[in-house]
């Protein structure tokens, strides 16, 4: 088994990461461009490019009971051809994808961002982003 308690081994690591969850859940709910559903799209669409089982898993049934419908986190993967998703969340989606691919991000990316939030959501999607790659990333090196 490839299993390490980082709870356990690292509180400290993980306490900063889940206090920016708390920064990001009271982000996302407080936002006029934002919210806890889109939260949980961001973070199942960066947990499907980095096939992480576990955090899929728990960012669908979240999605689900937030309210978002099956039919939509079927078409998750092919959000760019679906008729499900808004041009915001399209957008939302590909800003996603272009962080966690780590692909270089130009002004016409950013133009395209900025028809569907202010900067500050911008900072706070990016940073919402970072933080699910980040899980990911702990989540398959550790096997929770």
């Amino acid at each position: 088994m490839n299993s390490i308690n980082f709870h356990q081994l690292a509180p400290d690591a993980l306490d900063i990461l889940l206090q920016q969850e708390a920064y990001l859940k009271n982000a996302f709910n407080d936002s006029q461009w934002l919210s806890l559903t889109l939260w949980d799209l961001v973070k199942l669409r960066v947990s499907q490019m980095n096939r992480c089982a576990y955090c899929i898993e728990m960012h669908s049934q979240s999605a689900l009971a937030q309210g978002e419908s099956v039919e939509r986190l079927l078409a998750l993967s092919v959000w760019q051809t679906s008729s499900l998703f808004t041009e915001s969340e399209q957008a939302i989606l590909g800003w996603a994808e272009r962080i966690t691919n780590n692909a270089e991000v130009g002004s016409d990316e950013l133009s395209e961002l900025r028809e569907h939030l202010d900067e500050r959501s911008i900072c706070d999607l990016t940073f919402a982003i970072n933080a699910i790659n980040s899980w990911n990333r702990i989540a398959r090196a550790f096997k929770p």
